[in-house]
């Protein structure tokens, strides 16, 4: 079926092919010189899996043929029959499948097609020795398992395996491990430590024929041996030789309350951003537990985190069609986290506040149904709350605050701000040059209005209205209130104030906003 690929070429201009007579290493790359004296540089692992009177198939803008460079090698010696070798940057790997012949497998699309192919179709088998397992030159019979590897039981805890992580690392780099050794211990530890790859671990440990997920759903440079389909369009893999997975160091700060708590382990997501982490008790550092997810959003702090990211996606369904959620994980590996110096006082304070939402409970009831019905200043608020036995200390803007809302926006607002209205779940900003309407929930827009010569009048006619109507300015609503545009949180908060402080009349440094990000 290779002669696929050489019906290929023929009919892609852009695809240059060649049949290699000889190679010849120069440091960190090899020359590989073709039939007709021209020559192209291959780095050394790929130009491994080339021998003399190979075809080389590679596009032809590129100069040499590194790591993700889309190259096709053919296999023409007929007295030796081996796999044809394929090199190309994919994107998403399906869920395991089978195909016609009842075979599990796992679909890969290829990333800006160039020669033709525009699918990688692994073998679960394939999968399972290149990801799951420690020696890659043992079989699977002959393996030792992630849980021997790092010296626990298959029942350790996340934090367990974390120690272990720890306690191995150091061992091996005391004892002077190879590289691959400690490679395998990384591996070990990243699939046992995410729930999902730990599932599908221990179910090929029970069966070894069972599905075999590709970690973190593609994503990275792939190469792999096997055959092209009749069509040329399809590579069928039979082996993975390497994987290089798209990673990005980041350095950022964490709002603990996007942290999701489960018993034994906690979860990180940043929507916008596009971010995911596992946490374990070991990295992160707090006596949590599942109970924290009543109260956490009631929680300011941010934790400081350093991690290696790797693209990951998966289909999701919305109705009857499916879409592609794309997101980047952190390796478990690669994690670190800084607490702030009182994280300890700001939990504790938010634990109060969740005790006190539900011991002035009925006082609060009375107080939603007050700003349901009309705008109500901070001030007037705190009167109240006095008069139904509520601690003055009781942050009242809290009550419609969402688990979601980034604090950064309604600290900035009220800032700037000489009187704060609670208005359903909204609130109002009385700035010296403008009004200001923020709901404190993830996926709302800031709403800025001239300021108006009477703000009674303002709150009046705002109260009447919905923000639909200020957007179609139905009735004249948006011009009698003086509506001037919606800023959009965005991923950047440096880019919303500096929008803000444009709009304001205020100074901007457009340098310090950009750096901030």
């Amino acid at each position: 079926m290779s002669t696929a690929i050489k019906a290929k070429a023929n009919a892609l201009p852009s695809v240059r092919q060649g049949k290699v007579v000889k190679t010849n290493r120069t440091g960190g790359k090899t020359e590989c010189l073709f039939a007709d004296g021209i020559s192209i540089l291959v780095s050394n692992f790929v130009a491994s899996f080339i021998r003399a009177g190979d075809e080389l198939l590679f596009p032809l803008e590129h100069e040499a043929v590194d790591a993700g460079t889309q190259s096709y090698i053919r296999k023409t010696n007929p007295e030796e029959r081996r796999w044809d070798v394929f090199q190309a940057e994919i994107g998403y790997a399906t869920q395991p499948r089978r195909d016609k012949r009842n075979n599990l497998f796992v679909s890969a699309e290829i990333r800006d097609s160039r020669l033709g192919i525009s699918a990688i179709n692994l073998r679960c088998e394939a999968l399972k020795d290149y990801f799951y397992v420690g020696n890659r030159r043992r079989g699977w019979d002959r393996q030792p398992s992630s849980y021997e590897l790092l010296q626990v039981n298959p029942n350790a805890s996340p934090a367990e395996l974390r120690l272990a992580f720890k306690l191995g690392t150091l061992e091996f780099n005391a004892a002077q491990a190879s590289t691959e050794e400690l490679r395998a211990l990384n591996r070990a530890f990243n699939i046992l430590v995410h729930p999902e790859l730990r599932a599908c671990y221990d179910a090929l440990q029970h069966d070894p024929a069972s599905p075999a997920l590709f970690p973190y759903g593609g994503f990275g440079s792939l190469l792999v041996a096997g055959d092209i389909s009749r069509g040329g369009s399809t590579f069928y893999a039979s082996r993975i030789l390497s994987f290089l997975p798209q990673q990005r160091f980041k350095l950022f700060r964490a709002p603990l309350r996007n942290v999701v708590f489960h018993n034994d382990h906690a979860v990180y997501r940043d929507s916008h951003r596009k971010l995911e982490i596992f946490f374990d008790y070991s990295s992160l550092p707090l006596p949590w537990d599942s109970s924290w997810n009543q109260w956490k959003h009631l929680v300011g702090a941010k934790i400081g985190v350093k991690a290696t990211f790797v693209q990951s996606g998966k289909y999701l369904h919305q109705g009857d069609s499916r879409h592609l959620a794309q997101w980047e994980t952190a390796l478990p590996s690669r994690i670190e986290v800084a607490l702030p110096v009182n994280i300890a006082e700001q939990i504790a304070e938010a634990r109060r506040t969740h005790h006190r939402f539900g011991q002035f409970a009925e006082a609060l009831d009375l107080i939603r149904a007050r700003i349901e019905a009309a705008p109500v200043e901070r001030a007037e608020l705190q009167k109240l709350c006095a008069a139904l036995g509520i601690p003055g200390d009781f942050e009242i803007a809290q009550i419609t605050w969402k688990p979601d809302y980034e604090g950064f926006y309604y600290e900035q607002l009220r800032n700037r701000s000489r009187r704060l209205y609670v208005f359903r779940s909204e609130y109002i900003f009385d700035l010296e040059t403008a009004v200001i309407v923020e709901t404190p929930q993830l996926g709302h827009a800031t709403y800025l209005f001239s300021k108006p010569t009477n703000i009674a009048e303002f709150l009046a006619i705002y109260g009447s209205v919905t923000k639909d109507d200020i957007r179609s300015n139905r009735g004249n609503v948006a011009e009698r209130l003086g509506f001037l545009c919606r800023l959009i949180h965005g991923l950047s908060p440096r880019g919303w104030l500096k929008e803000l402080k444009l709009r304001c009349g205020e100074a901007v440094d457009y340098t310090a906003a950009e750096l901030s990000d």
